[in-house]
């Protein structure tokens, strides 16, 4: 169990997903984070015991993340609504479709089944990058599941194939198996040539909580192989009709320093039907993760007012 979960008194339960899949889920109902116990595989509902008239949040990490990178969000969310991470197909500790089935249908069907058998409806959605993409999908595909949705960092026109390519280029140039936890925070954190001098030190920690040990040294719990079809799978298309058929409120954050511009941003904004824009200075794409304190003034008040209102 991360760190994370083992601190904040989560529950721990399993979900099947889309052609059977199983999906590793954690559960922080309302005062999970100040008393209560980590409940056990199998373990139905959540901590704190949460009625169904409690909101549900449904929190979705982006591309090679987990559930417990969501653990400052879920936090503060938890001391009035019901929030569950779960981990994505091919990541974390959930199955890895043998298959190599990673789909943009197949992302969405698993955060469909999460909420249905969770009872979490009409819940609301926040996704980071590719959960972001997922999020908003679902959304216009199943507008009767999705009270509202924060978008975070996720771009609706397409990359193209040059930064396929140089994806696939990064994932060739990390130094496996890293011989340590520290190596691997250093290398991500400072020696990584896509950091270009800069020193990011949470980047470290966010890359270091995705690996494993092995026999040989520390290695990620993803397929870097799964990671990049699942990248193709979005980034050759634009996905601004799908944005536009999003009918619930939806609150698009982006940092400054992150990968969606400003310009995209707003446009997104105006294509949604119930659409708003929030800004954080002085961030990048893992705020969420790196300053939970920025990240939660920013979208405190959208989701205040759709959780309450």
């Amino acid at each position: 169990m991360p760190e994370q979960y083992a601190q904040h008194a989560v529950r721990r339960t399993e979900v099947t997903g889309a052609d059977g899949l199983r999906l590793a889920a954690w559960e922080y109902g309302r005062g999970s984070g100040r008393e209560g116990g980590a409940g056990s595989a199998g373990d139905a509902g959540g901590a704190g015991a949460p009625g169904a008239a409690e909101p549900g949040v449904l929190l979705l990490h982006g591309l090679m993340g987990r559930a417990s990178h969501w653990a400052g969000t879920a936090r503060w969310l938890a001391e009035r609504h019901r929030v569950v991470a779960f981990d994505q197909r091919g990541h974390g500790e959930s199955e890895r479709p043998a298959d190599g089935l990673l789909t943009r249908e197949a992302y969405v069907a698993d955060a469909e089944a999460v909420i249905e058998a969770l009872d979490l409806a009409p819940v609301t959605l926040i996704g980071h990058a590719m959960g972001a993409l997922t999020a908003w999908q679902l959304a216009a595909r199943r507008p009767d599941l999705v009270r509202a949705l924060v978008v975070f960092d996720m771009r609706a026109s397409a990359l193209g194939a040059a930064s396929q390519r140089e994806w696939e280029d990064w994932f060739s140039s990390w130094p496996l198996p890293f011989p340590s936890l520290g190596a691997a925070r250093r290398w991500f954190a400072e020696e990584d040539a896509w950091l270009q001098g800069v020193q990011v030190p949470a980047r470290g920690d966010f890359h270091a909580d995705m690996l494993r040990r092995a026999d040989d040294g520390w290695r990620p719990v993803f397929s870097r192989h799964q990671m990049l079809r699942t990248r193709e799978a979005w980034v050759l298309d634009a996905h601004w009709e799908e944005l536009a058929q999003v009918r619930c409120p939806t609150l698009v954050v982006r940092g400054i320093d992150g990968e969606l511009g400003r310009a995209e941003a707003m446009e997104m904004v105006r294509v949604l039907p119930h659409g708003a824009y929030a800004e954080i200075p002085d961030a990048g794409h893992l705020v969420h993760y790196a300053d939970p304190a920025a990240w939660r003034a920013a979208t405190e008040p959208f989701l205040d007012g759709v959780l309450t209102g």
